[in-house]
């Protein structure tokens, strides 16, 4: 069984976290001879945040509450990653040893991740029909654009090529992209494949976004295929976004990241109640870094599945648990469900309740049509992610954070979605449809009222708590 492993600070993890080096170099035996546990050296240990709550004696792992964080290295912990046995007794000796080590936090799982590939059957409409659905000549007109924003793709790896080839021509900064130990393509040069669709699909109303290509599901660590990779490297790879935005001027921050991926089979975590769980548990290393990036500033989505009762994924191996889990489940993220362009939910769509918070998903965008041509339609709540994806990154353009926090944007994207299904929120649809033109009238009276309220020498609109900036001495991060 893969897992994580979390430490205690020592400065040879900090330095493997923020020099770049490979773990074997930098700190051979900092768990020393712990039975059944198969070291992955070349991983380097990557950096978690503390989490800070803003109300004196809560929990850091209530995730729903405002959160700060600190990359101070004694405050922070570091994990690596390794394999133990999958013969539970054995198991249980390896984890009591890890236990009793006093550099040992804890043992997480590190399941599989997979991509939430398109349904077999065919497109519904075409891109030029969601892009009328999502009011982007409004958006264009307004200004909003994706001009000035980053907006991480965070998948299989883009192919720039092959987007053009289809007049899809974004801005990338492969300078600040990301690609895993042992891929030898490079960023928006990766095989055209699912990250490739994605693009396409956050450009429909974000076309000048700088996109950044995280190629994640293109690990190499054993067992990867070129659709699936382990929760450790989007460990690493967040740990890189919080650098990158925690360097980003504070007038004008704006970092959205599109996720349309998932895990699908329960086998690959520990059990639930585990302390090693990853699907319900807050404490795990991943769903604390995605909190941290969120109190940093940075807009998350992701997929919410496609686990649905009508039609799920032939991979699902939930049964009759909830399918909307870990991290595509936290309640600082934007859990996107899928719809068509006639606003019925497809029925692949995974419905809530959510494991870490039970209101999700919490949007439905639209899926299901003729767009990237990578596959017959854009489908699967694969495309309705970076959709939605494209429509954050568009606000943004003309809202960053020091303007909107992301918790008040996803308050308002909620307010102002198109209720579908029962009356309010519901778990096939969330608070409905995404709808750019009531969005768009609720920030303009938002920003009205701020400029009145300012020039009255009224309290200004600020994001609530603190400001997301690392608390002490930010040392950085790094692989």
């Amino acid at each position: 069984m893969r897992v994580i492993i979390q430490l205690r600070h020592s400065n040879q993890l900090h330095a493997a976290a923020t020099e770049a080096l490979a773990f074997e170099a930098a700190a051979p035996n900092i768990t020393g001879p712990l039975p059944g546990l198969e070291l992955d050296h070349p991983y380097a240990s990557t950096q978690i945040p503390k989490l800070l709550p803003l109300q004196p004696g809560a929990s850091p792992f209530a995730l729903a509450q405002p959160l700060d964080y600190s990359l101070e290295p004694e405050q922070s912990t570091y994990v690596v990653r390794g394999r133990i046995s999958d013969d539970q007794d054995a198991q249980r000796n390896t984890l009591a040893a890890a236990y009793a080590d006093p550099n040992v936090v804890g043992v997480f799982a590190d399941p599989v991740i997979e991509s939430c590939p398109n349904c077999p059957t065919g497109p519904v409409g075409t891109s030029k029909d969601v892009a009328k659905l999502l009011n982007v000549a409004g958006l264009k007109a307004a200004g909003m654009d994706g001009q000035g924003v980053f907006l991480a793709v965070v998948d299989t790896g883009i192919n720039l090529a092959y987007l053009a080839s289809q007049n899809c021509n974004p801005k990338l900064d492969a300078a600040r992209s990301w690609t895993p130990a042992g891929v030898g393509t490079q960023p928006g040069a990766h095989p055209k494949n699912h990250g490739s669709m994605c693009a396409y699909d956050v450009n429909i109303a974000a076309p000048k976004a700088t996109l950044l290509d995280y190629a994640v599901l293109l690990s190499q660590a054993p067992g990867a295929t070129a659709m699936s990779g382990l929760l450790s490297d989007a460990v690493k790879a967040y740990s890189v976004l919080l650098g990158l935005i925690n360097s980003m001027p504070a007038a004008s921050k704006a970092l959205v990241v599109s996720n349309s991926w998932g895990m699908f089979s329960p086998a690959w975590d520990f059990p639930i109640g585990s302390p090693g769980n990853y699907s319900d548990n807050a404490a795990h290393p991943f769903n604390v870094i995605v909190a941290s990036l969120e109190s940093a500033g940075a807009d998350i989505l992701f997929a919410a599945g496609n686990c649905g009762r009508d039609c799920p994924d032939g991979r699902c191996q939930f049964g009759t648990t909830q399918p909307i889990c870990g991290a595509n489940s936290h309640p600082k993220v934007i859990s996107v469900a899928g719809i068509d362009i006639h606003k019925d939910r497809v029925g692949y769509s995974s419905q809530g309740p959510g494991r870490l918070s039970p209101r999700k998903p919490d949007l439905a965008t639209y899926t299901h049509f003729k767009g990237s041509l990578v596959y017959p339609a854009d489908a699967g709540t694969s495309a309705a992610c970076p959709v939605a994806a494209g429509v954050v990154a568009a606000i943004r353009s003309k809202f960053p954070v020091s303007k909107l926090s992301p918790a008040q944007l996803r308050t308002i994207l909620f307010k102002t979605a198109e209720d579908l299904g029962t009356t309010g929120f519901d778990y096939d649809y969330g608070w409905g449809a995404l709808n750019p033109k009531a969005l768009m009238s609720a920030l303009k009276g938002l920003k009205t009222a701020k400029t009145a309220s300012t020039r009255n020498g009224q309290a200004r609109l600020t994001r609530p708590g603190k400001s997301g900036k690392a608390v002490g001495k930010h040392t950085g991060m790094g692989i």
